[in-house]
């Protein structure tokens, strides 16, 4: 007797069956080949953010000059996110990553070049950055608004998770650890590696199956650059929900953009740390960060998405409050490696959320929005709790971002409320996978 579970020759599989099935492939495809670019790309800007830097202090003992080649790295979020969203909403997103690791493999060869005889110059350092700068600016946020086109809705969590996951991994913890090993071997070999970086995530892109296009792309956009950039914005804020997430992540990124900033001077002058100690310090971000992601859907199972969110107020505020209370190596890695957790979950969250509220055709110019709220807010974080210790010394400058980060508690609790957490988990806006 046949056995009528399996289709055999000449029986009929229902399309929709086999649509289902096809949409499944191609969104666990997509999911492994956006991790797998994450991982590889931000592997190679965290061994960036190190060796810049480390290339600038064998040219010059200015902490002003050398602070400013960290400073090009970042600054392009202020200067350009929001025509950049513009972009990403109306052009081919897989092209424009493409296009950004074209940049990047230009530039590193380019310092390779000069590395190799000896001829590199703090103003070329400034010009990479600011290249390398512009280029992370595309990348992430063309890449952000591909996982609700091509990731189906049910995986979206997992695949935002395991994409932010990567992003702190391999851009926080793992970068960083490589980027010194490199160093040491030389800048020549450091730069190499780092190029291969670039090269593999570029290749890795031609893995993605689906539509990369906005939906709304093929029509001509209506108004200016300028006007369509006011256009994302003031969709962001008018969305009550999204407006308290772009705010609250304000305060939370300068905190981290003062925690890391001033972190080093703590470690040396507060708590007496080495470099082996000091190393062990910054990698309870990033472990955080990892647990927090592979952790992100229990968390969210138990706890629901609204606590899972609020979690990330309560690691921060303990980030930034441990150099207050104590001098500990373990308290401020206790508190590091919870401000980590927490921004993960906040992350995969919020990603989770904005995904459904705002329109693909949107995605580019709210993710550039949003982006620019929080890494444009880092070195502001920075620069306050700079002139704070100087006045008042380094405690009192934690602790104001302490009280910074627990006044968004009750606006919080106010606003991502389950009702508005419900109104948000309805009807997708994106388009479907496979389109």
């Amino acid at each position: 007797m046949t056995d009528r579970s399996v289709p055999t020759v000449g029986d009929a599989v229902p399309d929709g069956k086999l649509r289902a099935a096809d949409r499944s492939d191609r969104s666990n495809r997509n999911t492994a080949v956006l991790v797998g670019f994450t991982a590889v790309t931000n592997l190679a800007d965290g061994v960036t953010k190190v060796v810049l830097p480390l290339m600038a202090t064998r040219l010059t003992d200015s902490p002003a000059q050398v602070a400013g080649v960290a400073l090009t790295l970042t600054l392009p979020w202020l200067l350009v996110a929001l025509h950049v969203g513009v972009l990403v909403d109306r052009f081919d997103r897989r092209l424009l990553l493409w296009l950004a690791d074209g940049a990047r493999m230009l530039v590193v060869a380019g310092l390779l070049a000069l590395a190799l005889r000896d001829a590199v110059t703090v103003p070329a350092l400034y010009a990479a950055g600011l290249v390398l700068g512009v280029a992370e600016v595309v990348a992430l946020t063309s890449a952000a608004t591909l996982v609700p086109s091509l990731v189906a809705p049910a995986g979206r969590e997992r695949a935002n998770a395991w994409v932010a996951g990567a992003e702190t991994a391999c851009n926080e913890f793992c970068g960083p650890f490589v980027g010194g090993l490199l160093v040491a071997a030389g800048a020549s070999v450091a730069l190499g590696w780092t190029g291969a970086g670039y090269l593999v995530g570029t290749l890795v892109l031609l893995l993605l199956v689906g539509r990369f296009k906005p939906t709304a792309g093929d029509a001509r956009p209506t108004g200016t650059v300028n006007q369509r950039i006011a256009e994302g914005v003031r969709f962001l804020w008018q969305q009550r929900l999204l407006r308290l997430m772009a705010l609250a992540l304000t305060v939370l990124s300068a905190c981290w953009g003062a925690w890391l900033a001033l972190m080093p001077l703590v470690a040396t002058s507060l708590m007496g740390l080495d470099s082996r100690e000091y190393g062990l310090l910054l990698s309870a971000l990033g472990a955080g960060g990892l647990v927090g992601a592979l952790t992100v859907t229990s968390v969210n199972r138990l706890l629901g998405r609204r606590w899972s969110m609020f979690a990330d107020l309560v690691g921060t505020a303990a980030m930034v409050a441990a150099p207050v209370f104590s001098t500990s190596l373990w308290v401020v890695a206790g508190g590091a490696f919870l401000g980590g957790m927490g921004g993960i979950l906040w992350t995969v969250n919020s990603r989770t959320i904005s995904q459904r509220l705002v329109p693909d055709a949107m995605l580019g110019r709210y993710n550039a929005a949003a982006r620019l709220f929080s890494w444009g807010a880092m070195p502001l974080g920075a620069g306050l709790v700079g002139v704070l210790a100087e006045w008042f010394g380094i405690r009192v400058a934690f602790a104001v971002f302490t009280l910074a980060t627990l006044a968004i508690v009750a606006p919080f609790l106010r606003t991502v409320t389950p009702r508005a957490l419900a109104d948000a988990a309805g009807p997708v806006t994106g388009s479907p996978v496979g389109r």
